[in-house]
């Protein structure tokens, strides 16, 4: 469903289990930080308000969102984290520099997904404006942060 039809923070409570239990590990891109530090927000104040203890919700940064791959894989080694999340911000500019970095980040993650019993969450957006970004990430469209929050702890249970 499109964005535009859906707000991303809109979930049914009840629906999601109990986090109590359950440890996450993130992975943020500092590009764009202002973006990825408000869906960091969303996803931590999701995680928390479903029961999760702050003390298992571990936060990793790295500098751009091609590098979310190689964070998200270094968490899902150590074996720590029952679910992983990962959010970038990648705005189209004049180059085709944003399809290859949203192509291998893409492609990157969810390859992560088939190597291992835990899940990665995909929290990259790829946008064509930063309107659209802001939009996502705690404006007028909710925030991709609590959407991947409430997924990530529906994987965990899958």
């Amino acid at each position: 469903m499109a964005t535009r039809f859906h707000n991303l923070s809109d979930y049914d409570f009840n629906a999601v289990p109990d986090a109590s239990e359950m440890t996450f590990g993130i992975v943020v891109s500092e590009w764009n930080d202002k973006i990825t530090g408000a869906l960091l927000e969303g996803a931590v104040a999701t995680l928390m308000k479903h029961g999760a203890k702050e003390d298992n919700i571990d936060v990793r940064t790295v500098p751009g969102s091609f590098e979310l791959v190689y964070g998200a894989a270094k968490m899902l080694k150590s074996g720590r984290y029952d679910a992983i999340i990962a959010f970038g911000c990648v705005v189209r500019g004049d180059t085709p520099h944003f399809d290859y970095i949203c192509q291998g980040a893409t492609q990157g993650l969810a390859h992560l997904n088939t190597l291992s019993q835990t899940p990665v969450v995909y929290g990259l957006l790829t946008c064509e404006t930063m309107q659209q970004a802001i939009d996502r990430s705690g404006g007028s469209l909710g925030n991709k942060g609590c959407e991947c929050a409430v997924t990530a702890i529906k994987m965990v249970r899958f």
